[in-house]
């Protein structure tokens, strides 16, 4: 659901010229523009009882003359600083080369820009001096938090999440809390659906470590396999962290020992996919040809992966996108702005990875 753009408060401007010479005020951008302070304060806030043929002329004006908020006058005036922080901690210690994650960080930024936020992210330490998170919120006077991909048990966490500063968090619930998530039930059933569609019926399934992602993902598979009639044999069910790719060729190597193989083998994520993948090639076997693969994230490697992985693509910047509005909401809007969980859904991104069975299957 789109929102309609945030009204900033009556900003002061500042200049940027070269040298850096001086500060004009918004009485000098109404004498220019021959208006009134109250009119240029209006177009640049984006109010709507003022035509847009003034705002038009009044906001090119300030992009010729180079001016942008003075959020310092601002915050003194509003008691806010229009900045919220970031909380990511990728256990796989992959940080922004994390693709999926990276997604989702972008769409939290350019959200954040289009509100008028700026974003910083949330570090232990300061200084070479170790404090907590809720100690770098508290100094850095956020507005607001959003919290993606990290140990949501860690007693740091948990003492930010019950601060009292606003608090959006990605992929889990937490109680009084807004949640975004992305919809890992509909996601399995969607992948495992399409697998027994062409004809897969010995499938393996490597979930990632405990986590409500996981736990989501695991019931959803068991769910949907019991639907479609089909036993899960518990020699194809293996634990891998996610990101681990040193566990996916383990887990890998002791499907390919059993006598009985499966015919698919499904990935928590779209690296360990790859690792796994790879580790079939080397044992001599094809893909799709002698074993399937899926993976799950919908990164870009996986669509250039030969041959392409079939994946779940999560909608990465569309999370971020909504995590960063949601949490705008409730900044400006304690009172009303409702403390639930959104779903966001993905697809299933079919590639050359998996093998249509049906013309030997014998049903």
């Amino acid at each position: 659901v789109m929102r309609a753009p945030m009204r900033l408060p009556m900003q002061s401007y500042i200049p940027i010229r070269e040298g850096g010479d001086g500060m004009i005020s918004v009485k000098d951008i109404a004498n220019a523009c021959n208006v009134s302070v109250a009119t240029v304060s209006k177009a640049l806030n984006g109010y709507s009882d003022i035509s847009e043929e003034t705002k038009t002329m009044i906001k090119a004006k300030a992009a010729e003359l180079g001016y942008i908020p003075n959020m310092a006058a601002v915050a003194l005036k509003t008691n806010r600083t229009y900045n919220i922080g970031i909380l990511f901690v990728d256990a796989a210690n992959t940080g922004l080369t994390h693709e999926y994650f990276a997604r989702v960080l972008e769409g939290i930024r350019s959200q954040a820009e289009i509100l008028g936020y700026s974003i910083t992210f949330i570090t232990n330490r300061i200084g070479g001096r170790k404090i907590t998170y809720s100690e770098f919120c508290r100094i850095r006077q956020f507005d607001g938090v959003i919290i993606a991909c990290i140990d949501y048990s860690d007693p740091q966490v948990i003492e930010l999440v019950n601060s009292g500063i606003p608090i959006v968090t990605i992929d889990h619930i937490f109680n009084d809390t807004i949640s975004v998530m992305s919809d890992n039930v509909k996601g399995m059933k969607d992948l495992v659906e399409y697998l027994y569609s062409m004809g897969h019926r010995r499938i393996a399934f490597i979930h990632g470590d405990d986590s409500s992602v996981t736990r989501d993902r695991v019931t959803s598979f068991y769910r949907t396999m019991e639907q479609l009639g089909l036993d899960v044999c518990k020699e194809y069910v293996y634990e891998c962290r996610y990101h681990d790719t040193a566990g996916a060729v383990k887990c890998t190597r002791k499907l390919l020992q059993l006598k009985e193989r499966p015919t698919c083998i499904m990935y928590p994520d779209d690296i360990t996919a790859i690792s796994g993948a790879n580790i079939i090639k080397s044992h001599g076997l094809s893909i799709p040809g002698d074993i399937s693969v899926t993976g799950y994230d919908g990164i870009r490697y996986s669509v250039i992966y030969e041959p392409q992985i079939t994946t779940l693509q999560q909608a990465g910047d569309g999370m971020g996108r909504e995590a960063a509005s949601c949490l705008i909401d409730l900044i400006r809007k304690p009172k009303t702005t409702l403390k639930k969980s959104y779903v966001i859904e993905g697809k299933v991104l079919t590639g050359g990875s998996v093998s249509n069975l049906n013309a030997t299957i014998v049903q």
